[in-house]
């Protein structure tokens, strides 16, 4: 189902779209359709980078806790080698 949507833009700006719409023959209508379907995909598509992102991160810092568990004495917490090992696995390359 559509919706009618009222903008207040100034009138060389209108000519100027129009003008735009003209030449890739199609609508200034089309141009805001379009132009606001790109930027909800994108926003969109950076919340489920930062969703994936955020749970990569609470997976690294669960590992992380185990290997502090784990450590004992004199041996550091943190294991670069360990650590590349299962960002890589995460990632399906090793």
């Amino acid at each position: 189902m559509t919706k009618n949507l009222t903008l207040a833009i100034e009138d060389e700006l209108l000519d100027r779209a129009r003008i735009i719409a003209a030449i890739r023959r199609t609508s200034v209508n089309a141009m805001v359709r379009e132009f606001l379907e790109r930027e909800v995909k994108r926003e969109s598509s950076v919340a489920a980078r930062m969703e994936k992102w955020n749970d990569r991160f609470k997976a690294s810092d669960q590992n992380s806790q185990r290997r502090e568990r784990r450590v004992s004495g004199d041996k550091p917490t943190f294991d670069r080698e360990e650590f590349y090992e299962e960002v890589m696995r995460e990632r399906g390359l090793l």
